[in-house]
């Protein structure tokens, strides 16, 4: 089975050391957030992880993106939409996504850009690469505070239009090597969301692409399973080790060809599960839906978690997926 993350991982903006990076930020040019994604990349290639994450090392999933795209901003610590959403004529992430394969390139000759992930629909064993991540139109929108442009009754049109601006970042980041394109929708499991929108958004958000395409929904997902495996996506991720009960919901669902990114690590607590613990929860979803239809990783993103807490959980998952190979 195939081993991934969710996305984010616990590593932080680091001040020059070295005489070249101290020139570098002399002169302006300095990044403290690339020794950062490349840390965060060293970390699950060493732990074992065959489609690694750039660490979303700039901020929090809403965060990086309201900062960044026409029509939002981050203010006091909170997302608003203030104006017209419109696409971006550069990217957001794709320069991480560069740094993150350059990285692993350096470490390992097996990570290629645009490692095919799905082959006729099934899971490439062999497959190595760099994950892009997005947070979804319909999450962004309801993390906003809505301001000026878009009342609150015309939220819909804005994750329409957010939609639109995502698809081209996604696309940049499609160029830049990510293997796979993963939207993060937390906010579909809440209720809160219109679930007939955000299906639009996404089919928006993906058009055109051609690499592999996921969607990670945390929480509770019982009530809407069944409508998630309708959108436009080849893999739905959820949690299963913090939320036992959406493995109930998985006994009776067919999923309709879509593969299912299995999170077996609790990433809401710095206990590091056991390799055996692990095992035995991905020999429950095997059991349920086959090993085939499995993408194992995090429950959630890791960025809470203590950078060693959340290096050995990876690192005892990969050692469990092992196991059954």
């Amino acid at each position: 089975m195939l081993t991934t993350v969710v996305g984010s991982y616990p590593s932080h903006p680091q001040e020059p050391s070295s005489f070249s990076s101290k020139l570098s930020s002399l002169l302006g040019n300095y990044d403290p957030y690339q020794a950062a994604v490349e840390s965060a990349v060293k970390d699950q290639v060493k732990s074992g992880v065959n489609l690694v994450s750039t660490g979303q090392v700039r901020g929090d999933m809403v965060e990086i993106f309201a900062c960044e795209i026409t029509g939002m901003a981050w203010e006091e610590g909170t997302s608003k939409i203030k104006g017209k959403i419109l696409p971006l004529n550069y990217s957001i992430g794709a320069n991480d996504i560069k740094i993150a394969l350059k990285t692993v390139n350096q470490i390992s000759g097996d990570f290629k850009a645009a490692e095919q992930v799905l082959i006729n629909g099934e899971f490439n064993q062999a497959a190595r690469g760099v994950k892009g991540i997005i947070t979804g139109p319909t999450t962004l929108v309801l993390s906003s505070r809505m301001e000026g442009f878009y009342t609150v009754e015309k939220r819909d049109k804005a994750i329409i239009d957010l939609a639109h601006a995502l698809n081209r970042e996604a696309k940049y980041l499609e160029m830049a090597g990510a293997a796979l394109i993963q939207f993060d929708e937390p906010f579909l499991s809440t209720g809160m969301a219109d679930m007939k929108t955000a299906h639009q958004a996404i089919k928006i958000a993906q058009n055109g692409l051609k690499v592999p395409l996921a969607m990670h929904v945390c929480g509770d997902v019982g009530q809407i399973l069944g409508k998630l495996l309708k959108f436009p996506v080849d893999i739905i991720d959820c949690e299963f080790a913090g939320i036992r009960k959406n493995l109930e919901v998985l006994q009776n669902t067919d999923l309709g060809g879509k593969k299912i990114g299995f999170g077996c690590v609790d990433t809401k607590t710095e206990r590091v599960e056991s390799s055996e613990e692990i095992h035995t929860l991905l020999k429950e979803g095997m059991e349920i839906i086959g090993a085939d239809n499995m993408l194992v990783d995090p429950d959630c993103g890791m960025r809470m978690l203590p950078r060693e807490v959340a290096y050995q959980k990876l690192k005892n998952m990969t050692e469990a997926v092992g196991w059954l190979s």
